[in-house]
């Protein structure tokens, strides 16, 4: 049983045998969990989790979120480009392949008003929302809560909003 590959420890205590399994797929999920806590830390030390930064940016007061975002944006684009270019594979060695999205307006307007809205009333935006936890910003579930709910909702309402 220990020799399989699937069986990543084996460990005797006293009383018998404890056997823990880790398969390929658990060690990809502990890597992107640890590769969410840097990318978490890199995001409270650049302050973009900061009600204040967010609040300076939509008043035109700060530069620092405008270069985070353009920052992240300009490596997408470079990223994207790459894949695309370079016909790169998964870690399944599978093709990545970018669908091309209908260009309607009223799906960016909705979803763009939408997610501005959200934005400025809780004061961060998706992403920052873990950060928020795990700064000990526990109040900050109850919006975690509602995003999923409306998550949830978009999925049961999808096929009768405009796309």
């Amino acid at each position: 049983l220990s020799n399989s590959s699937h069986w990543f420890f084996h460990w005797r205590f006293g009383y018998g045998s404890f056997i823990i399994p880790f398969n390929i797929l658990i060690m990809k999920s502990i890597l992107y969990i640890v590769l969410g806590v840097i990318f978490g830390i890199t995001m409270y030390k650049a302050e973009t989790a900061s009600w204040f930064r967010i609040v300076e940016m939509f008043q035109f007061q700060s530069f620092h979120m405008y270069g985070f975002i353009g920052s992240a944006l300009f490596i997408g684009v470079i990223a994207m480009q790459l894949i695309k270019r370079r016909n790169l594979q998964d870690v399944n060695k599978q093709p990545i392949l970018v669908q091309p999205k209908e260009k309607s307006v009223s799906r960016y307007l909705f979803g763009g008003i939408s997610f501005g809205l959200g934005w400025a009333l809780i004061g961060a935006c998706p992403g920052p929302l873990f950060v928020l936890v795990g700064a000990g910003t526990y109040s900050i579930l109850i919006v975690i809560l509602a995003a999923l709910t409306g998550t949830w909702l978009y999925g049961i309402l999808r096929d009768k909003l405009p796309h």
